[in-house]
């Protein structure tokens, strides 16, 4: 860091104090410095606080894990973790950055489920239909950002303030189910874009989960995508406005074995693994080119 030389000063005395006192202050950032975390594969220093980078020439090497249930495993030989916000702790957070992991913070930014701590904060006029196969869970009206937006940024704060760099919303596609509002295309991506822009507003890197009809559109707005059986689905093509724009693509299938869909998926530049429905700490990861 280049520091510009004071202006002159009829003070020669004040002047000197000053400059004493600015080579105190520098030589004290130096232990905090030496000791920050460092994110993964050590490409640049990265504090506490700061928004997770994607540097362009790793979008092709990440590896990666998605862990919703069990214990946590922090040895995981991963560069990259999607997390759960509330069952994880700060001790494990802390454990992971000192490993040079990135943290992504897994949030549910269109439902809600009646054990989440802060079910309570959502009005009954945004409550929609039930979500399918969640028992417990419910939509939300996207549309009503005034009464969303305080509740979902208190769930980025959670996330900040247990060391995640980034965020991934998922539930983002609303309108292709049947939440219980009449929402269209347009709704959701002015809701998923609202977002984005929240989560850079509280230095997070904001990813975009599945939602892959919207992708040409908002990939310019988002860092990074994760994606669920694209393959199974016939989808994984339109995932490329992410890979081509060297923003990684998190890719998980559920089924098939890896030395089959690892062919497609590898080739397109995503970071894949299988895993099981239940996201516990097993998976299988792609190699890489």
């Amino acid at each position: 860091m280049r520091i510009r030389p004071a202006r002159p000063a009829p003070w020669a005395g004040l002047a000197r104090a000053r400059r004493h006192g600015l080579r105190r202050t520098l030589l004290a950032l130096v232990p905090l410095l030496v000791l920050g975390p460092v994110p993964g594969c050590h490409d640049e220093l990265v504090p506490p606080g700061a928004p997770t980078p994607w540097p362009a020439e790793l979008a092709h090497r990440w590896q990666w894990q998605w862990q919703l249930s069990g214990p946590l495993d922090v040895a995981v030989e991963a560069d990259v973790f999607l997390l759960d916000p509330v069952r994880t702790t700060s001790t494990e957070t802390t454990a992971l950055r000192a490993r040079d992991r990135r943290l992504v913070c897994h949030v549910r930014i269109g439902t809600y489920a009646g054990t989440d701590p802060d079910a309570t904060r959502f009005p009954t006029a945004v409550r929609g239909a039930a979500v399918a196969g969640r028992p417990g869970s419910r939509w939300l009206d996207v549309r009503q950002w005034d009464a969303l937006r305080p509740v979902l940024a208190d769930r980025f704060r959670l996330c900040r303030g247990k060391g995640f760099g980034a965020v991934a919303l998922a539930d983002a596609d609303g309108y292709l189910h049947r939440p219980g509002f009449p929402l269209d295309f347009d709704d959701q991506l002015l809701f998923n874009r609202r977002l984005a822009t929240l989560a850079r507003s509280l230095d997070l890197s904001p990813g975009l989960v599945n939602d892959v009809p919207q992708v040409a559109a908002l990939a310019p707005d988002f860092d990074f995508a994760v994606n669920e059986e694209c393959v199974r689905l016939r989808q994984c093509a339109k995932l490329l406005p992410f890979a081509d724009a060297d923003k990684p693509v998190f890719h998980v299938e559920y089924a098939g074995s890896p030395d089959r869909f690892c062919v497609t998926t590898v080739g397109y530049g995503f970071a894949s693994i299988r895993k099981d429905r239940d996201l516990d700490a097993w998976r299988e990861s792609c190699p890489l080119l």
